[in-house]
């Protein structure tokens, strides 16, 4: 295999994907090449990051007991078996009734968990920028081509929340900007990426395993503020940021 190759099976040999033949292959260059050795010291810690801030969602109570209950009775030696199909069905109808009814919160809370994701991952890939600069003139232009978007970005150093840069960054399955300051080196990653329509919402706050988040909508733009700053502080940001 050539170099390329077997880089390409650096992550699937990560989470032990690979037959006997190729993770002996991958085990033998990585006892050559430096390049790639560093390159599975990423994955592994890219990938212990995310199986940590990864969304977890428990079934309801009643969900659990009338799988339990259908379960049992499959188990059970019976004359006839017309019920399954009923059973079925009603256990299908049900999930769908609690993903149609969940979906919106569930949604946010998906996204809410990746862009705690992508804050972890910068800090730890030591990735928190692709243009270092304080200043916006430097910074906004750096997207222009990048992003089919324009990206507002705001010199809040006089307010206490310097500018260190951006990068680009990817948020629901497309390219997103993520512009980054600084609180008394508490960093804060703010994601940008479009919103579905035009509406523009008032700033709300999350929390998601120890983070603090700030969402609000303009512009046609979604924005999301994402650091273990506190809450307080994380909140004046925001209204600085969208006055």
């Amino acid at each position: 295999m050539t170099h390329d190759e077997l880089q390409d099976l650096i992550n699937p040999y990560v989470d032990r994907e690979l037959d006997l033949v190729n993770t002996r292959k991958v085990e033998k260059h990585l006892g050559e090449c430096q390049e790639c050795r560093a390159l599975e010291t990423r994955v592994r810690t890219l990938s212990g990051a995310l199986r940590q801030t990864a969304p977890a969602y428990r079934a309801p109570k009643r969900l659990r007991k009338n799988l339990r209950s259908a379960l049992r009775r499959e188990a059970k030696p019976q004359p006839t078996r017309f019920w399954i199909p009923l059973t079925v069905g009603a256990c299908a109808l049900l999930l769908l009734g609690i993903f149609l009814w969940q979906m919106p919160g569930a949604a946010r809370d998906g996204l809410a968990e990746e862009l705690v994701a992508n804050h972890v991952r910068s800090l730890l890939a030591a990735h928190l920028v692709d243009v270092p600069s304080s200043d916006q003139h430097t910074v906004k232009p750096w997207f222009d081509g990048k992003v089919d978007f324009a990206p507002d970005v705001r010199d809040l150093a006089a307010e206490g929340f310097p500018l260190v840069g951006g990068r680009l960054d990817y948020v629901g399955n497309r390219t997103a900007v993520a512009l980054v300051y600084d609180r008394h080196k508490h960093p804060i990653n703010l994601f940008v990426f479009p919103a579905a329509n035009d509406d523009s919402t008032a700033a709300t706050t999350l929390k998601r395993r120890g983070f603090n988040l700030m969402h609000w909508s303009r512009g046609g733009l979604n924005y999301w503020a994402v650091s273990d700053l506190n809450a307080a502080e994380l909140k004046d940001f925001a209204a600085l940021f969208a006055r």
